[in-house]
């Protein structure tokens, strides 16, 4: 037992940031990712003598995936109304990788939650078609059209108005 404990605790010291970054970019919340996580080392965890040999890290980002599916079916989905919309800051160069980083986040949250699971491991987690549709237990075409789907979606929402350089050095609209 004491053994397993010590494997699991390894596990979770070496692969948590980045399976806590996977849950991040579902939820697009950093409370809700830590929830999410956790909830799924809780399940794993009675688990563990039986998938440590194996795959685990498959095995905990496939729960990963499922948990928030079955998560996202829950819960409701509705608009959060606010009272005054927020002030947007023009901001120069320098916070050029943050404002990315946010309109990225808020083009993935503009996704459902099947076509943001295949964007986040096709394109974050770097897996292959056949791996995506394992894991998320569907067929390599349906990976195929949720990938076209969602990135019609986030080229629509992080199309970019200004003028920008093309690689020949011609600068077009």
């Amino acid at each position: 037992m004491e053994e397993a404990v010590g494997d699991f605790e390894e596990f979770v010291t070496a692969r948590g940031p980045r399976l806590l970054r996977v849950a991040w970019l579902l939820t697009g919340d950093a409370h809700l990712a830590e929830d999410l996580l956790q909830t799924v080392l809780a399940k794993v965890w009675p688990r563990w003598r039986r998938i440590a040999d194996q795959n685990p890290e498959g095995y905990v980002r496939a729960a990963l995936f499922n948990t928030y599916a079955s998560m996202w079916q829950r819960r409701w989905r509705g608009e959060i109304p606010h009272g005054e919309l927020p002030e947007v800051a023009q901001r120069g160069d320098a916070f050029a990788a943050v404002d990315l980083e946010r309109s990225l986040v808020e083009a993935l949250r503009r996704l459902p939650p099947r076509q943001r699971a295949v964007v986040v491991l096709r394109y974050f987690e770097d897996l292959d078609i056949a791996e995506t549709a394992r894991i998320l237990g569907c067929h390599p075409g349906t990976v195929k059209s949720q990938t076209w789907k969602a990135l019609g979606v986030l080229r629509a929402h992080l199309a970019v108005p200004e003028y920008v350089e093309a690689e020949g050095g011609d600068v077009r609209a």
